[in-house]
């Protein structure tokens, strides 16, 4: 079965699947199929609408309103201090960077060239360096927040496939984070340099930053955009939102060298909630 899904997504056309289900997601009628169609996805995935601001499916306008919606106050306890989890989800990878190459899954890794498309200031910053891969599933809160108080320095789209991030998928797929549309985030914080990688999926209908809208998906070329010199700059606190995705993916924090000692508890297949500590 493992080898028919992976067969599946190389034979289905990803990007026109995954934009197909945007448009659908955003949709705002009937109302009847739409809260039908959360009901149905809440009780499938397990969903806890009890923890959301608005807990019933009549209150969301489309799907993608329920799937992005706001916790209410005090959901996710934000740790005392150190470095805070930036997403509900589950520990897919984390640990040193070896050199430029980051553990994908058992046997497979990726460079950080590849990652950050061949930005090699960047690259150089964080070789050998720190990283933790958070996986979101359907059920999850699909809001990314600050793991640390941050300026955005600069950030960039990088298009490319839209596998799924699955753990059946990233143990089959080479370089799968390095090779799927993402947007990257440079912040410079009191550790400093920190990226935040969002990564796309199938069925990913969109990604989005709080201070651009919607970063993904965009026409199909690399851009950056220079963030540094603003007239008026991008701070975020630790904790607060910083994006979210459009259905479910991946997050990628990257640090440099000698910054971060993961908590012992933070190992792969972990389950992990926004806020949480991973790093003292």
């Amino acid at each position: 079965m493992d080898t028919l899904f992976i067969l599946l997504q190389r034979l289905l056309p990803q990007h026109a699947l995954s934009r197909l289900v945007g448009r659908l997601a955003a949709a705002q009628g009937p109302r009847w199929l739409k809260n039908r169609v959360i009901s149905a996805f809440s009780r499938h995935y397990g969903v806890d609408l009890e923890e959301a601001q608005r807990p019933f499916p009549e209150a969301y306008e489309s799907f993608n309103a329920f799937f992005t919606r706001a916790l209410k106050p005090g959901a996710r306890p934000l740790c005392s201090s150190g470095i805070a989890c930036p997403a509900d989800g589950a520990v897919s990878e984390i640990g040193d960077i070896d050199g430029q190459r980051i553990l994908q899954a058992k046997g497979r890794s990726y460079s950080l060239d590849a990652l950050l498309a061949g930005d090699r200031q960047r690259v150089e910053q964080f070789t050998g360096g720190s990283f933790a891969t958070i996986y979101l599933s359907p059920k999850d809160y699909h809001r990314v927040h600050m793991p640390l108080d941050g300026q955005l320095q600069s950030s960039s789209y990088v298009p490319g496939d839209l596998f799924s991030v699955n753990g059946t998928t990233a143990a089959a797929i080479d370089g799968l984070f390095a090779r799927n549309e993402r947007h990257i985030s440079y912040f410079d914080t009191p550790r400093g340099p920190m990226a935040m990688v969002l990564v796309g999926a199938m069925i990913v209908a969109g990604i989005e930053t709080v201070w651009a809208g919607q970063v993904a998906p965009r026409p199909r070329r690399i851009e950056h955009w220079d963030h540094a010199n603003t007239p008026e700059p991008v701070l975020l606190e630790r904790g607060s939102e910083m994006g979210r995705f459009m259905l479910g993916s991946t997050v990628i924090l990257l640090f440099p060298k000698g910054v971060v000692a993961w908590n012992e508890d933070c190992v792969p297949g972990a389950s992990v909630r926004m806020g949480q500590q991973l790093s003292a």
